[in-house]
Order: C-alpha cells, then sequence, then structure tokens
C-alpha cells in the first residue's frame, strides 16, 4: 500500500481568527457593573477578649495517649473564636480546633501558647496542669 501524504494546513490566517477575544474587546463597556469589593473580616485582636482569666493547660485523657493544649476564657463566639484559633494555630505552626468554646492546639504547647497570648495583651493567664 502506498503511503498517504498527511493533510497540509493553511498557515497564513485572516486577522480576526488569529484572535479570537478580538471581537470580546469591544463588548466589554456594554457589560454591568459587579458587586463592589468588601473587605475581609479580619481576624479579632481585639483586648476586650483577652481580657477575663484564660487558662492554658495540657491534657491527654480522651484523646488517644496524643497530648492536646486547650485554651479556655477567651471571650469569643462563633466565627470570631474560629479565625482567632486559626491565626493561633497558624502561629504556633501547629494542627487543632475549636470544640465548644475551647481552643484545642495538637502538642505540649504551653508556654508558646501562653507567650503568644502576652503578646497579644492577655494579662490573666493561667498555666493549668
Amino acid at each position: 500500500m502506498p503511503k498517504q501524504k498527511p493533510p497540509s494546513f493553511q498557515t497564513s490566517t485572516p486577522a480576526a481568527a488569529a484572535n479570537p477575544f478580538a471581537a470580546l474587546a469591544g463588548l466589554r463597556g456594554s457589560l454591568p457593573q459587579g458587586p463592589e469589593a468588601t473587605p475581609a473580616a479580619e481576624p479579632t485582636n481585639d483586648n476586650t477578649a483577652l481580657a477575663g482569666k484564660i487558662v492554658v493547660r495540657r491534657e491527654r485523657k480522651g484523646r488517644g495517649g496524643k497530648t492536646a493544649t486547650l485554651v479556655e476564657g477567651v471571650a469569643l463566639q462563633g466565627a470570631a473564636l474560629e479565625a482567632f484559633g486559626r491565626e493561633m494555630r497558624q502561629s504556633l505552626g501547629t494542627g487543632g480546633s475549636i470544640e465548644d468554646n475551647t481552643i484545642v492546639i495538637s502538642g505540649d504547647q504551653v508556654e508558646r501558647a501562653m507567650a503568644w497570648l502576652r503578646a497579644r495583651g492577655a494579662t490573666r493567664l493561667v498555666a493549668g496542669n
């Protein structure tokens, strides 16, 4: 069987086909305005949240033998507590979660957590267990 030649393609294209988005550039002015950009909620570093007594303690019970550091007494609720806990965990370089109104940090981080809270303005810190 004889070899078939591959089909030849045109190398010269019209200007409109070279840039498929050129026609869309003219429509840019007729588009409706989008919503206004709203600033993202900043983590609360308000000293009123850290004004009360904050207990930082170590716990292993009920955690499969793993040590966890618990921070109790931060006067925040809901999303504000989540944002505060996330900022704390990222600053300390650890994992963790929020359980009830308690920030749970993986590992024995009592001293580091207390230093981080003092730097944020907490004055009444208690190191438990």
